[in-house]
């Protein structure tokens, strides 16, 4: 494939095709579970430990899949690794609709997770170099491409209730698997939209590796809190749903809460774009972990609706944007040929906290306070992983041969 070093005509049309990766690597693939959630583990008879798992075993994928991505993408090519996530990321959601043991669910739950790190990253590569072409506008760019996982929400959140209906109404032996199916065929339509745009952006020159090179230490306390963050969000992303629902919320108010949850990410890469752009060590993260941290424990202490949809509206208007201030904070400190090995460290983290997350959280609902003891210790992670993120640094510009 050519490398381009002219940008796309229409960037802003480019970072919203982009976007559509984040869409099927996040919203549809994974986040559309807290939705499924409740009528699978009603069919198949699962604790919230087993439901929680389901979330951790995608995790696990995610995370190898963030091991095997920098190597395959500098065998393929960034916007080949993104194609191929994404269509694989479409065969196991359509996978999960023809299937019901729990082994088998497993499986495809991990098998997708490895595909969504492949576009995930990809994605992130991509739209980092957009950014660069277009330095004033680069944060709101790449917390638009994170932001497009709010498109996979919301359609997640229309799409789920209503083929879940469908099956309802045809006397299917397990409902939830439409569901699964509508949302294979969705991400194959998102691929398909998104992959000419993607490809415009190009591949980042082969440039000689000068500069500073990714070094784990110099991103510790940002990398301890990203990994806090991802123990503490999916929580919430998890089981916000069930306990909903377990609190007596209609099923319509609940595709309200959802979908209001998903354009609110969509919003919110306007909301930070200025943030992003102006710090360069770890304050946005630290920022945006403590919001989150409030936000999480509201639906834990009250069932007041106005309460709870202000907290899934701040919680959308915020999660995904920690993800871009990690993109950012690489952007700001290393040389682009550093990017993806930057990139794939959070991602690696990241992947690792979502292992944690779901069980942990599955196994406190598990006893007796339930579900919003469960949110509880999602908002103290996510509190922790302010304070760590707090403590990260600009790093100082590389020495140059002059002194300063």
């Amino acid at each position: 494939m050519p490398s381009h070093d002219h940008s796309p005509a229409h960037p802003l049309a480019t970072a919203l095709a982009l976007s559509l990766g984040a869409a099927i690597a996040l919203g549809l693939s994974r986040f559309s579970y807290g939705l499924l959630l409740p009528p699978m583990r009603d069919d198949l008879g699962w604790s919230y430990l087993l439901a929680g798992a389901m979330n951790t075993f995608n995790a696990l994928g995610y995370f190898l899949g963030a091991l095997a991505t920098p190597p395959l993408m500098r065998r393929l090519g960034v916007w080949r690794l993104l194609m191929a996530g994404c269509v694989l990321a479409s065969i196991f959601m359509l996978i999960s609709g023809l299937v019901s043991d729990t082994a088998a669910l497993f499986l495809q739950r991990v098998c997708a997770g490895v595909a969504s790190a492949f576009i995930f990253i990809a994605g992130g590569v991509l739209a980092a170099r957009l950014g660069s072409m277009h330095s004033q506008r680069a944060g709101f760019y790449i917390g638009l491409y994170y932001g497009g996982t709010g498109f996979g929400i919301a359609l997640s959140a229309l799409l789920v209730p209503a083929a879940l209906s469908a099956a309802h109404g045809h006397g299917a032996a397990h409902a939830w698997q439409w569901p699964w199916l509508a949302l294979g065929v969705a991400c194959l339509l998102a691929t398909a939209i998104m992959a000419a745009p993607a490809r415009a952006i190009g591949e980042a020159p082969r440039a000689p590796d000068k500069g500073r090179r990714f070094a784990w230490r110099d991103f510790a306390p940002s990398l301890a809190g990203y990994f806090m963050f991802g123990v503490g969000y999916i929580g919430y992303m998890t089981f916000v749903i069930a306990l909903l629902r377990q609190q007596g919320m209609t099923p319509t108010l609940v595709t309200i809460f959802y979908t209001l949850l998903g354009l609110a990410v969509v919003a919110s890469s306007r909301i930070w774009a200025r943030m992003l752009d102006r710090y360069k060590g770890g304050e946005s993260l630290a920022i945006l972990n403590g919001l989150l941290g409030v936000v999480t424990v509201l639906p834990a202490l009250t069932s007041f609706a106005p309460v709870v949809f202000l907290s899934g509206l701040v919680f959308g208007g915020v999660f995904l944007s920690v993800v871009a201030s990690t993109t950012a904070l690489v952007r700001h400190n290393l040389p682009q040929a550093s990017w993806t090995a930057g990139i794939s460290a959070y991602t690696t983290v990241f992947a690792l906290g979502q292992i944690a997350g779901p069980i942990v959280v599955g196994w406190i609902a598990d006893g007796p306070a339930g579900l919003e003891r469960g949110l509880i210790a999602s908002a103290i992670a996510l509190f922790i992983g302010a304070v760590l993120a707090a403590r990260q640094k600009a790093l100082a510009p590389p020495a140059t041969g002059l002194h300063g």
